[in-house]
């Protein structure tokens, strides 16, 4: 069931401590488009979004993010500057994903900025895009080149957070009761 896929992939971000997962899907396993717009149904109103964002013969690469994340993650300064020496037009992450989108289509090589979609830090993600192999301090959901604890610390709670959602999804519990809505409440005129 898709549905499960997507808790199993995504799972941090459904809980609202990443940004976003991105995860293949195999082409006619599933209704992908229906499955989407059914998800989204449920997934916009708590933050999110579903997205296919590449498209090949046989397998489409599914993005799950939570836009307003995504937004403050591009806006970093280290993003910014990463993102413009991509090419990219900074200062609307709808754009710059439009952008990373182009990039995953057109580009003989795999655009690694992606890393910055995913919330991961620019500081890892610009020391991927140099050398990919040197000054590595520990591997886990991405290569991470800065704080080691720090990363550790982020892949443990990953990981923990994905065994709490298989436990939950193995005992019944649906999708929306597993997601977390993280977006401030705006407080009601008058």
């Amino acid at each position: 069931m898709f549905t499960t896929l997507l808790i199993e992939q995504c799972a941090p971000t459904l809980a609202g401590i990443k940004t976003g997962n991105m995860f293949s899907v195999r082409n006619g396993r599933y209704d992908l488009r229906g499955e989407i717009r059914r998800l989204n149904a449920v997934l916009v109103r708590k933050g999110l979004r579903l997205l296919p964002i590449r498209m090949q013969d046989d397998l489409t690469l599914v993005y799950l993010f939570r836009p307003d994340r995504l937004e403050t993650d591009l806006q970093a300064p280290e993003a910014v500057e990463i993102l413009k020496e991509k090419g990219y037009v900074c200062g609307d992450s709808e754009l710059c994903l439009a952008q990373l989108v182009w990039h995953l289509h057109t580009d003989e090589t795999f655009p690694h900025e992606i890393g910055l979609f995913l919330g991961y830090p620019p500081s890892d993600v610009k020391c991927f895009m140099e050398d990919p192999c040197s000054g590595v301090k520990c591997i886990g959901c991405w290569k991470a080149f800065g704080n080691e604890n720090e990363a550790m610390d982020i892949f443990e709670r990953y990981r923990k957070c994905t065994a709490i959602y298989r436990r939950e999804r193995r005992q019944g519990k649906p999708l929306e009761a597993l997601i977390v809505d993280t977006r401030r409440a705006v407080p009601a005129a008058g």
